[in-house]
């Protein structure tokens, strides 16, 4: 009996620690959650459901990963609409994530002053600093574009996403 255990269980935990691994090593752990919430509602990791986003029951970090969801979705004016609900909304993450949606609004100058936020809160955030950069690069500062890709070199090395996609985007606003 203990040997059939072993022979079920064993590739279980097996497959779950390697899946879990992936997750890290794909960056899984900083992406927000995967369902879409109709407007006005958001991703409840406890409960495993949309919620209003008025409930006082859902998390600021559920609240905060889900407004970048609604970023990365587009959902822009959404997305600041439920950081605005944060009881703490002077974290690195919701300055970032706040700074990224005004940004993608065209309101770079805005961005960028939540971003600096952001950084001041936490300078070995190097998604933050990859924002940044990237906002300078719209503004045509390239020089401080550089400046924040030697500082996620400095905290992720230069094979981190963050720096590809900073060195990519300084790379492609150099050839126009």
């Amino acid at each position: 009996m203990n040997s059939r255990f072993a022979v079920f269980t064993v590739p279980l935990l097996l497959a779950a620690a390697l899946s879990s691994a992936l997750a890290l090593a794909n960056g899984d752990d900083e992406e927000p959650a995967k369902p879409n919430c109709p407007k006005g509602q958001v991703w409840d990791r406890k409960s495993q459901k949309c919620v209003m986003q008025t409930s006082s029951l859902v998390p600021d970090a559920d609240r905060t990963d889900y407004a970048y969801r609604l970023a990365r979705d587009g959902r822009y004016e959404e997305a600041l609409a439920l950081l605005d609900t944060l009881k703490d909304p002077n974290t690195a993450k919701a300055l970032n994530y706040r700074g990224y949606a005004t940004r993608k609004l065209g309101r770079t100058d805005e961005g960028i002053g939540y971003y600096l936020q952001s950084v001041k809160l936490d300078p070995q955030y190097a998604q933050v600093r990859e924002y940044l950069g990237e906002a300078y690069v719209i503004k045509g500062r390239l020089d401080l574009a550089q400046e924040q890709l030697q500082q996620i070199k400095s905290i992720c090395g230069n094979t981190c996403e963050e720096y590809q996609d900073l060195a990519e985007a300084i790379h492609d606003s150099s050839k126009t």
